[in-house]
């Protein structure tokens, strides 16, 4: 693999809701049964969220979390607002987070809009058509020849599947100048009701965009000192996990099967897919310096940290993006790594998962480190 990457940016929504709030909204969806507020508010609370990003959040009024696309449930039947409507939505409000996300990369890697020659974009949570890549399109000023590529409906390791597209661009074409940009608004497909895995999917999910820039070894600005380098990925179905996570659109918002055996399941088997990727590059778990791994929640972090034998602090910016921002499904692992990228430990490995069970990793050094020198 051969994806330099010279900029990543991030962007959440303006406004943001507690998640004290959010468990007191979420019990107007019914999400708890009457007398069981404060089940709702533990199960908040254990998320180890203090904040969230929405792009439905308004001006506050006579309360801190104000907002009115999902109105109180008026009856038992009562699901929220259609798939129609949340689509709507999405079309009005992913173009300018992605756009955001997007300009920041660039700023970042000090490259112009006119030099993009390929533009990957990510998401799961929404559909429209013309979309956010046209949109980026026109709101960066990118040329009318680019050449677009959607990633879509993944889950949330869809970055690693928009950077390993990226990276193919890149490695054929030395003349390839790659934008990804994630946007996922999940807070359009909050559920009614207190079936418990769309009351935990309320729980954790979040708004947000992230954006990653980058050039083959081919080009001129490929062997960049400082700048990080993809140096692998791996893809792995965990074995008897299909029915642990799904995601479908229904009438009401596109909704979330989650299974309390995740994490174990991801304990089961993250550490052979690890050892085993690592190896194939002359690695071992020693040898990494940074490791970012999505956040799920917070036992799908403690099951890896165990199951890896990481020492304290190795998550902790997992750990600090999951309090500040959520799971913001595809776009929160370019969070993470912006966080690290910034401290220069590499190598990195990065890690994440969507329905299948799906693990995807992806190994990543700076320029020269000891990733770089490994076989490939």
């Amino acid at each position: 693999m051969s994806l330099t990457i010279l900029g990543i940016g991030t962007a959440a929504p303006e406004r943001t809701i507690t998640q004290a709030d959010a468990a007191v909204l979420a019990a107007g969806f019914a999400n708890a049964e009457p007398g069981r507020e404060r089940t709702l508010a533990a199960i908040y609370r254990q998320t180890r969220i203090r904040t969230r990003g929405s792009v439905l959040l308004e001006e506050p009024a006579d309360q801190p979390f104000a907002q009115t696309f999902y109105p109180p449930a008026a009856d038992a039947d009562d699901s929220g607002p259609t798939t129609a409507a949340r689509m709507a939505r999405y079309q009005e409000r992913a173009g300018g987070l992605a756009t955001t996300a997007a300009r920041l990369a660039l700023e970042s890697g000090r490259v112009a809009a006119s030099d993009i020659t390929h533009l990957v974009t990510c998401s799961c949570t929404g559909f429209a058509n013309p979309g956010v890549d046209l949109e980026l399109m026109h709101a960066l000023g990118l040329g009318d020849a680019v050449a677009r590529t959607h990633v879509g409906f993944m889950g949330c390791h869809g970055a690693f599947n928009a950077l390993r597209v990226a990276d193919a661009f890149a490695t054929s074409d030395p003349a390839a100048v790659v934008l990804v940009v994630c946007v996922e608004l999940c807070s359009l497909h909050f559920q009614y009701g207190s079936r418990s895995d769309h009351v935990v999917a309320n729980s954790i999910f979040a708004d947000g965009a992230g954006a990653v820039v980058g050039v083959g070894a081919g080009h001129r600005r490929g062997s960049e000192a400082g700048a990080w380098r993809l140096a692998a990925q791996a893809s792995r179905v965990l074995p008897a996990s299909a029915d642990q996570m799904g995601w479908v659109i229904g009438d009401n918002g596109f909704q979330m099967s989650l299974s309390a055996q995740v994490p174990g399941t991801i304990a089961r088997d993250i550490g052979t897919l690890v050892g085993e990727s690592l190896a194939a590059h002359g690695l071992a778990a020693d040898d990494v310096r940074s490791w970012a791994v999505h956040p799920g929640g917070p036992r799908v972090l403690a099951s890896v940290q165990e199951a890896l034998g990481l020492p304290a602090g190795a998550l902790d910016a997992s750990h600090a993006v999951l309090a500040e921002h959520g799971n913001m499904s595809s776009a929160t692992i370019l969070f993470i790594l912006e966080r690290i990228f910034r401290r220069g430990a590499g190598p990195c490995v990065a890690m994440a998962f969507g329905p299948g069970l799906t693990a995807e990793l992806a190994l990543l050094d700076l320029q020269g480190g000891q990733a770089t020198a490994c076989r490939k």
